[in-house]
């Protein structure tokens, strides 16, 4: 099966947060409150994808106040926080959402995706992502983490889909 037509059969994207939707990068203020900085072009383009009617979720390893606002800030449909080994969450995902994993788009870019990684559909990458992530990547997108992957790969499977072009504002 060609990347366009594993591209056109996705309906869910799943994606790692540090290194991917962040630079991966953990700052702390003086009060020991997580900061994170996330990228404005992931987040409308995580709208678009929404907005038709596709589902996103969060799966990460760590546990923070900020993810679960980003979560509940973006509408998100699901939201996995201290997630030890993440592809246990996968069979889960598949069956609330009634999905093949074929049709899950999974962003990672450290060891620890690496499974999930290679048992989805499509598989992607920030240009920053550790080697043997890219070297199992359908995807390796051209900006790194907490630079607008989401977005890359969003714009890559609507297009396939032939829906980049009507974004309903």
């Amino acid at each position: 099966m060609s990347i366009q037509e594993k591209l056109s059969k996705i309906q869910m994207i799943l994606s790692d947060v540090d290194g991917v939707l962040t630079d991966g990068s953990l700052i702390f203020d003086a009060a020991g409150s997580e900061i994170k900085s996330f990228s404005a072009r992931d987040g409308l383009g995580t709208r678009i994808w929404l907005d038709k009617g596709y589902l996103f979720g969060f799966v990460t390893r760590r546990e923070t106040e900020v993810v679960r606002r980003r979560a509940a800030e973006l509408k998100i449909h699901a939201c996995y926080q201290g997630a030890g080994k993440k592809v246990e969450h996968l069979e889960p995902i598949c069956a609330q959402f009634h999905l093949e994993p074929s049709q899950i788009a999974y962003l990672g870019d450290d060891l620890v995706d690496w499974e999930f990684m290679r048992r989805v559909g499509i598989a992607a990458a920030p240009a920053d992502a550790v080697q043997e992530i890219k070297e199992i990547a359908h995807i390796v997108t051209q900006v790194p983490g907490g630079k607008g992957v989401a977005r890359e790969v969003i714009e890559m499977i609507l297009k396939a889909k032939g829906e980049w072009n009507d974004f309903g504002f």
